[in-house]
C-alpha cells in the first residue's frame, strides 16, 4: 500500500520512524529532526514542518526553539535512549568465558545452568546483582543464548531392550 505523497517527494510511509526489535530506531528519529532543521533553515513555518514530518505542533515548536538556540547540534539528540547498561562489553565477555567453562567448573554440583546460578556467577565476577528476569535478558540479548533443556533420559537406558519390548511385548499387551 503506497503512502501519501508530500511536498518533498517522499512517501509518508518512508518518513515514519520504524521500530527495530521493539526499540525505537534512533537514527530515523535523528534524521527526522535533521530534516526539520533543514526546513527551518529554508524558512519553512513550524506548521509546515509539523504537517510534512507528521509530528505534533508542540514537537515542531520545541524543535524550532532548540534549533534557534543551538542550531543543528541542538537537534542531534543524546544518541541513545534509556538507562546505560550496568555491565560493559568487557564484563559481558568475561561472563561469557566463565559460563562456557560450565556450572561444575564454577562450583555447582550438576552440569545444568539455571538463572539463579548464572546470576551468582555474574555477581561474583562483577559485583552487580541481577534477578532471574534481568539475568535471562542478559543471556538472551547481550550473549545471544537461548534456553536449552537437557533430554530427560535415564543413564541406564538400554535402546536394544526397548526395541525388543516394542516388537515382542507391546503387541501382546495391546491385544
Amino acid at each position: 500500500m503506497a503512502g501519501k505523497e508530500t511536498g518533498s517527494g517522499e512517501s509518508a510511509d518512508a518518513r515514519k520512524v520504524k521500530q527495530r526489535g521493539g526499540r525505537r530506531d534512533l537514527d530515523a528519529l535523528r534524521d527526522r529532526r535533521m530534516r526539520a532543521a533543514e526546513m527551518f533553515a529554508a524558512g519553512r513555518r513550524q506548521i509546515d514542518v509539523a504537517v510534512e514530518l507528521e509530528v505534533s505542533q508542540q514537537t515542531a515548536s520545541r524543535w524550532h526553539r532548540q534549533w534557534t538556540e543551538g542550531g543543528n547540534e541542538a537537534l542531534e539528540g543524546a544518541g541513545r535512549a534509556g538507562r546505560r547498561p550496568r555491565l560493559d562489553d568487557a564484563q559481558i565477555e568475561a561472563i561469557r568465558e566463565e559460563l562456557l567453562k560450565g556450572p561444575q567448573a564454577n562450583g555447582f554440583a550438576t552440569g545444568v545452568w539455571t538463572l539463579g546460578r548464572v546470576a551468582i556467577v555474574i555477581e561474583r565476577l562483577t559485583g552487580v546483582t541481577y534477578g532471574p528476569t534481568q539475568t535471562w535478558t542478559i543471556l538472551r540479548t547481550r550473549l545471544g543464548w537461548s534456553r536449552q533443556r537437557p533430554a530427560r533420559r535415564a543413564v541406564e537406558r538400554d535402546e536394544d531392550a526397548i526395541v525388543a519390548w516394542r516388537e515382542n511385548e507391546w503387541p501382546r499387551i495391546k491385544k
